[in-house]
């Protein structure tokens, strides 16, 4: 699966995890972006219903995720925007590709549950953690990227329990 945003500016609410779970905050905060990418766990369908009213959802499956529910989705999708390049998939260790030599500036992934976002080799690799139930003493969180004037920033929002 592939999207492609067009506007040199892009706001993009990075989600995963949300294992069947859609909190109102989390609507709340991904309120005004102009792409939702759905690092896997999704957990049921209505979910991507849900962050479908808020803008465009690019998703991939996670290990927990029923194949046959999201038939329209792989283990792994490409979203451009703001002239970047995105590469999405729900664990890190199934990473089959150099990003950057692959022409990606990021990575955004899930899995673990642990929200982090760090650069490496001039790409960013971000979990934007876990939205769903909560688990393992970690946050819940979400994360926003914004990409504009040539730079990417992103930013970690904890939600209530």
């Amino acid at each position: 699966m592939s999207y492609t945003i067009e506007k040199s500016d892009a706001k993009i609410g990075l989600i995963s995890d949300t294992h069947g779970l859609m909190r109102p905050e989390a609507f709340d905060r991904l309120a005004g972006v102009d792409l939702i990418l759905h690092a896997g766990d999704i957990g049921k369908p209505s979910i991507i219903r849900e962050l479908e009213s808020i803008a465009p959802v690019v998703a991939v499956i996670g290990n927990t995720d029923v194949a046959a529910w999201y038939p329209q989705y792989a283990k792994t999708a490409v979203a451009e925007a703001g002239g970047r390049r995105l590469y999405l998939l729900h664990n890190i260790d199934d990473l089959d590709l150099d990003p950057a030599s692959a022409g990606f500036d990021a990575v955004i992934y899930g899995h673990t549950h642990k929200p982090t976002a760090h650069k490496r080799k001039g790409v960013w690799y971000i979990n934007p953690g876990s939205a769903g139930p909560h688990r393992f003493m970690l946050p819940v969180s979400i994360a926003i990227m914004e990409i504009g004037g040539g730079t990417i920033s992103v930013k970690h929002h904890t939600l209530n329990r």
